[in-house]
């Protein structure tokens, strides 16, 4: 039931964070659009997931939560649609990072 479900969410966001750790050092080694878009995914879904939770914690009340959680769900989808609209139409987010890096 819904401690199964739970614990499948739980085992998700650390499979996320481990996959994060592993992209990190992928971006910088080895940068390419197979890493620019499982970055795109890995750091919307990690920050969606993250979000949610403090909508959990601090938001109060069943209006309130339901508001939330669509302005979440969009705030995801567009954060998702701009970092793969970046990866396709501009230098991609490891590139764009090493060139910050140079700087």
């Amino acid at each position: 039931g819904s401690s199964k479900a739970a614990s499948l969410h739980w085992t998700g966001e650390r499979a996320v964070s481990v996959l994060l750790l592993g992209l990190l050092p992928a971006a910088y080694l080895c940068p390419g659009p197979a890493v620019d878009y499982s970055l795109a995914a890995a750091l919307t879904l990690h920050g969606h997931w993250g979000l949610g939770q403090v909508i959990t914690d601090y938001v109060h009340g069943d209006v309130p939560v339901k508001v939330a959680n669509v302005g979440l769900y969009v705030l995801s989808a567009l954060t998702f649609a701009g970092l793969c609209h970046f990866n396709y139409q501009d230098v991609g987010i490891c590139k764009a990072v090493a060139m910050l890096w140079s700087l």
